[in-house]
């Protein structure tokens, strides 16, 4: 089984912050949200395992993870 990792893990993380803070310059407030929407299934897709889902859906929402 694997667990969600929420320890920084992203190699160059304040550029990755950056370019996703860049993606949104422009948009309104609806394409802003869509463009996340889409983000996090493209990214869900890529992970697959839903236990691995299910635990990052519960941190997101400050939710005890069971």
């Amino acid at each position: 089984m694997s667990d969600l990792t929420l320890t920084p893990n992203i190699d160059g993380a304040d550029d990755y912050y950056a370019e996703l803070l860049a993606m949104h310059d422009g948009l309104s407030r609806e394409e802003s949200d869509a463009l996340n929407a889409r983000l996090v299934l493209v990214l869900s897709n890529h992970i697959g395992n839903r236990t691995v889902l299910s635990q990052a859906l519960a941190a997101a929402a400050l939710k005890p993870i069971k």
